[in-house]
């Protein structure tokens, strides 16, 4: 049996053995980015495992990130929640990045909705902003795909013409509106990091069509792609890009700003998954 997959399966089983997914099966798969650690407050808890508890698992480093999945409801939509997420400058190889993705789709997820704080590219976004991903830039990030194949997850050679489902991106329109919540469309480009893009390679980015950029999700979304899961994201411009900044970044100031646009974001979330009961 293929490695990554068996150890896939060792994780599901070791999750099984904490949480019983006879009784709860999560529709929604949430990634919490940075700023909305919290979000779990507003759900109505059912279950949680700890990912150290999980064998084998990766376990993020990065402060801001706890480390758990939850498991509840949002209005009666059944979900489960990563509290923390891992990324690839963390060391971890690309299939251990990607390993909860494809583990919250063993255990039923059917929708996966991704979050981020990323640094803004496009001239008319400002900090603050938020941007519904409508496609992706995934050359700067290793591809979670390379090696043999898992048939038992996806196809060798999976299409990426619409990653981002139309209609999930519908419903995420009319959650904003409705709320009064300006949202922004573009493309997200994923970079390795943990050092911030330099100017020439925002430049770049910019001229490759990206109006976004961050350190994680584009993997996650590819994974998820593979598996035949509904993708939908949301980033949240924390930052303007460097060379489009006049100031230096700091991971502090990333996490200050997605703290202030918190609520804002949790209800954005909260109404959209809300209405995606009508598609699960």
């Amino acid at each position: 049996m293929n490695p990554v997959y068996q150890k896939l399966l060792r994780c599901y089983e070791s999750v099984q053995k904490k949480f019983d997914f006879t009784k709860f099966t999560p529709g929604v798969a949430i990634v919490l980015g940075s700023g909305l650690g919290d979000y779990a407050d507003d759900i109505e808890v059912v279950g949680e495992v700890d990912y150290h508890d999980i064998e084998g698992f990766p376990v993020s480093t990065v402060p801001g990130h706890a480390g758990k999945f939850i498991f509840g409801y949002v209005g009666d939509v059944p979900v489960v929640c990563m509290k923390g997420r891992v990324h690839y400058y963390e060391g971890y190889p690309i299939t251990d990045v990607v390993l909860p993705t494809r583990l919250m789709k063993l255990m039923g997820a059917k929708i996966l909705f991704l979050t981020n704080a990323c640094g803004g590219i496009n001239p008319e976004f400002k900090a603050g902003d938020f941007m519904l991903i409508e496609d992706q830039i995934s050359v700067f990030a290793p591809n979670p795909l390379i090696g043999e194949n898992i048939d038992e997850l996806g196809t060798r050679f999976p299409d990426m013409s619409h990653v981002y489902d139309e209609e999930l991106r519908k419903i995420i329109r009319k959650a904003a509106k409705g709320n009064g919540i300006e949202l922004k469309e573009g493309v997200y480009c994923q970079f390795t990091g943990p050092s911030f893009e330099s100017p020439a390679e925002i430049r770049m980015a910019g001229k490759l069509g990206a109006d976004a950029a961050g350190m994680s999700t584009v993997v996650e979304a590819i994974a998820a792609n593979h598996m035949g899961m509904r993708i939908c994201g949301i980033s949240f411009v924390s930052n303007l890009a460097a060379g489009i900044s006049p100031n230096p970044l700091t991971h502090e100031e990333v996490q200050e700003a997605a703290n202030a646009a918190a609520p804002k974001f949790k209800k954005l979330i909260t109404e959209s998954v809300k209405n995606f009961k009508k598609i699960l």
